[in-house]
């Protein structure tokens, strides 16, 4: 088999070449590219939607709701605020450096590679591609090879709507994506697996390349008594078990307090009969894992009491939005991040045990609270730590452009969606710009003691 060694280096030469032309600095070529991916998405929609339906089995609704919609609010928010961005930013300048002035300028990183999942395969491949865009840069797109449809749409339809000599996508599998880590790009933007993540930043370390990595993890939910069950159950309910569980920011796993888990458990019961109806392999509103990840839930509930669901069938990919009960910090289920539609419920007793509990994971990319009180609200955040948070609510964090998403520790690094997209992919410049006259002579020796004492002066004005 030939190498692909050869063909990443020539690419990324070529697009080195384009970006040292200038091309993609312009504010101009910028928009119309952003122009472009907004008729690509409205223009193939239907294909879009086909694409995700035949890769992760995605309800036309849930599929427009989760990715096409998304990815237009980010174009929409980027495009209306991109002036802004590209902007020199004045800073001040100490009277002693004076008269002078003191600018950041935003400057495109150069040629990025995006390497993305294929759990939401349009929204996790574009979202970063609209943000390198708007900064200036060229790049490759590398989508996951287990979304093979929406990989092979995005490869064929994209260069018809973007600059081809900027924006490339490049299909395959691990090795694809190995040789193309291990190239001297400007950026690696990664979204995926915790243990892939690690191996990327390894590649990247070659060349010293900054990475970006958008991970994972197990991502507490927590329920106190003060707390309404009813709206809670609801709204994790929907949470967990859109796109069948397969989201990074899903909660994991739910602490109720022992004093409303009777309650909040059969609100859950409820909320996804109404939901999903008695039988969800039956409902147009319900996804599919893999035969793979379907064998894996069912190895996962072994131990714990099923309160609903529980039905798991290999063959279509079919697993029951599953609640369990019974579970303690050393059950399987517990190991492991889920990514799929288990919901295991644990009872606590007071707050501390909670963030005990919480605490097995470090780092999670999300923390849901559901507190019932201002001051629980407030030790949760304070002892828990997380890439972000949903209070009331769940989700809704990473949806919305002016705010950053990204994770920490083991969950990630770096942050983007909206200005934090622009700014991952963007070099903060630093320019400090001074006239010929009148010339400062203090800098310049002999130095002298009146001199150094001027000068110390002049420097303790700073504090």
């Amino acid at each position: 088999m030939e190498s692909f060694e050869p063909y990443a280096v020539s690419l990324l030469r070529e697009l080195q070449a384009v970006y040292t032309s200038g091309r993609t600095r312009s504010v101009e070529w910028r928009r119309k590219q952003l122009d472009a991916l907004w008729r690509f998405l409205v223009e193939r929609e239907p294909d879009i939607l086909a694409a995700l339906a035949a890769d992760v089995g995605k309800p036309e609704h849930e599929a427009w709701f989760t990715e096409v919609s998304y990815l237009r609010h980010e174009i929409s928010y980027a495009l209306r605020h991109l002036e802004k961005w590209v902007r020199p930013r004045h800073v001040w300048t100490p009277l002693v450096y004076q008269p002078a002035s003191s600018y950041v300028v935003p400057e495109p990183c150069g040629v990025v590679l995006v390497l993305s999942a294929w759990n939401y395969p349009m929204q996790l491949a574009l979202a970063p591609v609209i943000a390198a865009i708007a900064a200036g840069n060229c790049l490759v797109l590398k989508p996951s090879e287990q979304a093979p449809v929406t990989s092979t749409l995005l490869a064929t339809a994209l260069p018809a709507y973007l600059d081809r000599d900027t924006v490339r996508v490049v299909e395959g599998g691990a090795d694809v994506a190995a040789t193309l880590v291990s190239q001297p790009f400007d950026h690696i933007f990664y979204t995926g697996s915790r243990d892939v993540g690690r191996k990327v930043l390894q590649a990247a370390a070659g060349h010293l390349v900054p990475v970006t990595l958008e991970l994972g993890g197990k991502n507490p939910c927590i329920v106190d008594k003060g707390a309404d069950p009813e709206v809670a159950a609801r709204r994790i309910a929907w949470a967990k078990f859109i796109n069948a569980g397969q989201t990074c920011i899903a909660p994991d796993y739910v602490l109720v307090h022992r004093e409303i888990e009777a309650l909040f458990l059969e609100a859950l019961k409820v909320a996804l009969q109404g939901m999903y109806g008695p039988d969800a392999s039956l409902s147009p509103e319900y996804g599919r894992v893999s035969s793979c990840d379907a064998e894996r839930m069912g190895a996962l509930m072994e131990g714990c009491r099923i309160v609903t669901g529980g039905q798991v069938d290999t063959n279509s990919g079919y697993v029951d939005p599953t609640v369990l009960s019974g579970v303690s910090v050393a059950s399987p289920v517990m190991r492991e991040e889920i990514f799929g539609p288990l919901l295991p419920v644990i009872p606590f007793s007071s707050p501390q045990e909670a963030v005990t509990i919480a605490a097995e994971d470090p780092s999670p990319l999300a923390l849901y609270l559901f507190p019932g009180s201002r001051q629980l609200e407030q030790y949760y955040m304070q002892h828990i730590r997380s890439g972000g948070v949903g209070i009331n609510d769940l989700l809704f964090q990473a949806a919305i452009p002016s705010l950053p998403f990204g994770g920490i520790g083991h969950s990630g690094m770096g942050r983007y969606h909206g200005k934090a997209g622009f700014d991952i992919f963007s070099h903060e410049r630093s320019v400090h710009k001074k006239g010929v006259f009148p010339e400062n002579r203090l800098r310049y020796p002999p130095m002298g003691a009146f001199r150094f004492r001027l000068l110390q002066a002049l420097f303790g004005l700073w504090k």
